[in-house]
C-alpha cells in the first residue's frame, strides 16, 4: 500500500538509524516503517537528537557532529522503499543542519501526526515534540530504565513520563520468575516487527556455520542494583561457551570486531571470524549473511539473562524470518515464545549440543519451524496491529 492511498493518520517513527548507520539498525526501523504503512498508516521517519552520530568508517571510527556520510548510507535505503520525502534528520547541536524534510515540514509534521512512536527511546522530548498528542515509549532494551525508576533516578523518570504509553522488548516484565523491578509506569510487551517478504529465502544452508553478528565488547553501561553488579558486554558469555566449535562437527562463525588477542583466542578455539562492521556497511550484504547462514548460535547479554527481563533479539528475528534456526540464550522469552524446534533457548553447554543435535537431526523440518515462528510471533502486520490497538490508534 502506497502512502498516497492510507486511510489512517500520520505516524512518526523516532530511532537511530542515522546515528548509528549499520544495517541491522537500518533493518529495526525499515521494519516499523513498512509494518505501519501496510496497516493504512501515512509514517514518517524522523531524527531530531542533540547527539553527535557515530561514524563507522576506519578513518573516523568515533562520534562526530558531521552526519552527511550516515544520511549518503541510510537514505538511499529509506526511499528504495519508498520513504521520498517522508525521513528527515535534523541535528539539534550547535553547527547540526536539517536533511530530508525541512524544518519547517518537521514542525508541521508534528503537530499533524496523530502519533510518535520512540522507538529504543532514543528521542528526548522536547516542547515542539509535545504537539503530537499521542507519544508512544517503545523499549528495545529492557532493564536499566526500570532499575533507574526503582532507584529514582529523575532524568529517567522524567523521559518516560513525557510519553503516554510505554512498551518493552522485556516480555516478561512482572512475571514470578523475573527479577526486573516493575514500578510507577505500566510496561505492556511488544517484540520486534519483521517484514517477512524482505527475508524470503531460498538459499540452501548445507555447508554453511552456525553465526551471529554482534558487538564483543560494551562499556558504560554495567548496572548495580541491591548489591549485585549486572553486565551489559556479551563477551563475558561468548566467554562462557569459548570451547562450542570443539565440541561439535557443524562449523561456528563470528562477525564480530575483536583486537589480536581475541582474534588469536577464537581461531584457537576453533570459531572462524569475520568484521562485523564491514559486513553491516551494506544492508543487501547484511541480508545475505543471515540469509546464507545454517543456523544462528549466539548470546545474551547478562542483565537479561539473570534478572529473565524476556528479551529477544532483533536480528535473531531476522535469522527466523530467514527460515533459519536459532539456538540463543535464555532470558526468560521461552516463557512467551514456543522453543524446542526452529527456536532453542540455552543456560548450559548440554543444552548447546542438544540444541545442535535436534537441528542437525531434522535441518529442513527446523528451518520450517523457524519461519513459522516468525510468521505467527514477529510479522510486522500482527506485532504492530497489536501495539497500535492498545496503544488506543
Amino acid at each position: 500500500m502506497s502512502c498516497k492511498n492510507a486511510k489512517k493518520g500520520k505516524i512518526i517513527v523516532f530511532g537511530i538509524a542515522f546515528w548509528y548507520p549499520l544495517a541491522g539498525v537500518t533493518y529495526q526501523f525499515l521494519h516499523y516503517l513498512i509494518g505501519l504503512r501496510r496497516l493504512g498508516y501515512d509514517p514518517y521517519y524522523i531524527e531530531d537528537s542533540g547527539r553527535w552520530v557515530y561514524d563507522p568508517r576506519p578513518e573516523i571510527d568515533d562520534w562526530t557532529p558531521d552526519v552527511t556520510g550516515n544520511i549518503n548510507t541510510v537514505a538511499p535505503v529509506l526511499e528504495a522503499h519508498g520513504f521520498a520525502g517522508r525521513w528527515a534528520f535534523r541535528g539539534n547541536y550547535p553547527g547540526g543542519q536539517c536533511y530530508g524534510m525541512s524544518e519547517e515540514q518537521i514542525l508541521r509534521t508534528y503537530r499533524e501526526a496523530d502519533a510518535l512512536l520512540n522507538v529504543t527511546g532514543a528521542q528526548e522530548i522536547r516542547e515542539e515534540h509535545l504537539a503530537c498528542p499521542r507519544r508512544i515509549y517503545i523499549e528495545s532494551d529492557p532493564v536499566a530504565s526500570q532499575i533507574g525508576v526503582s532507584l529514582g533516578n529523575e532524568k529517567t523518570i522524567a523521559a518516560l513520563g513525557a510519553h503516554e504509553v510505554h512498551f518493552s522488548f522485556g516480555e516478561n516484565l512482572g512475571a514470578p520468575d523475573c527479577g526486573v523491578p516493575v514500578e510507577r509506569f505500566r510496561w505492556l510487551p511488544t517484540r520486534q516487527p519483521v517484514v517477512l517478504d524482505l527475508w524470503e529465502n531460498h538459499r540452501g544452508g548445507d555447508r554453511a556455520a552456525y553465526t551471529t553478528i554482534a558487538a564483543w565488547r560494551n562499556k558504560g553501561k554495567d548496572i548495580s542494583y541491591r548489591g549485585e553488579t549486572y553486565y551489559w558486554s556479551k563477551d563475558r558469555e561468548f566467554m562462557k561457551v569459548i570451547d562450542l566449535p570443539r565440541r561439535c562437527s557443524v562449523p561456528f562463525e563470528l562477525a564480530v570486531g575483536v583486537g589480536e588477542e581475541i582474534l588469536r583466542l577464537l581461531r584457537e578455539q576453533g570459531w572462524l571470524q569475520v568484521n562485523s562492521v564491514d559486513l553491516s556497511k551494506d544492508i543487501n550484504r547484511y541480508r545475505t549473511y543471515i540469509q546464507n547462514s545454517r543456523a544462528e548460535f549466539t548470546v545474551a547479554k547478562d542483565q537479561n539473562i539473570r534478572l529473565r527481563s524476556g528479551w529477544f533479539s532483533d536480528r535473531s528475528v531476522c535469522y527466523l524470518a530467514a527460515g533459519r534456526p536459532v539456538v540463543t540464550q535464555e532470558t526468560g522469552f521461552s516463557n512467551i515464545l514456543p522453543t524446542g524446534k526452529g527456536l532453542f533457548g540455552f543456560t548450559t553447554m548440554e543444552d548447546i549440543l542438544a540444541a545442535v543435535d535436534a537441528i542437525e537431526s531434522d535441518y529442513e523440518g527446523n528451518c520450517r519451524a523457524a519461519h513459522e515462528i516468525a510468521t505467527e510471533y514477529f510479522a510486522a502486520e500482527k506485532v504492530l496491529g497489536s501495539l497500535t490497538e492498545r496503544a488506543g490508534l
